[in-house]
């Protein structure tokens, strides 16, 4: 069976159709959005249907639209190795309650993306083995992707003695 869009959405529809808020399409690729309770049903679903077999989780990431309702939305990316074909799954993420349930049960791979997403938005994954900062230091408050996170409030961690350096160098300051 060669896929296509809408054989994928059509099976995607019939097998789990109170799952899906839509659908749309860019140049030719396919983006469903899905309900947050459900993102594991229907990644399992993909993941594990004979004709579908959408067996790897290229990517996970976090995305924040300040001012929209819900603000954040978390994107995946699946890959038909066998069917050659891609689907990209939406779910949106109320900023009152920042969760959505892991997919490290289906793909261990979700771990560290999940892991960034959770340090970089501060969206927590149900059921994550290990939801703890993988970029940004233990003490580091907030989360530094986050539209609201004033530009250039913190002060740089990394500096050095310009002076010092300079002293070492014959072409150093004029």
């Amino acid at each position: 069976m060669a896929l296509d869009n809408a054989t994928v959405l059509a099976r995607l529809q019939a097998a789990l159709p109170d799952a899906i808020l839509g659908s749309s399409e860019f140049r030719g690729d396919l983006s469903v959005y899905v309900r947050p309770e459900r993102i594991v049903d229907v990644a399992r679903f993909l993941r594990d249907d004979p004709e579908l077999r959408y067996n790897f989780l290229e990517n996970l990431c976090g995305v924040d639209y300040l001012g929209r309702e819900p603000r954040f939305e978390v994107v995946y990316h699946l890959l038909s190795f066998t069917n050659r074909h891609r689907i990209c799954l939406k779910v949106g993420v109320s900023e009152h309650d920042p969760s959505v349930p892991s997919l490290t049960e289906l793909w261990p791979g979700a771990n560290y993306h999940e892991r960034e997403t959770f340090d970089m938005f501060g969206i927590k994954f149900i059921g994550h083995p290990c939801l703890d900062r993988i970029l940004m230091p233990e003490d580091w408050e907030g989360h530094p992707l986050r539209k609201d996170v004033p530009l250039g409030a913190e002060e740089v961690a990394f500096t050095f003695n310009q002076d010092r350096i300079y002293a070492h160098k014959p072409f150093a300051k004029e």
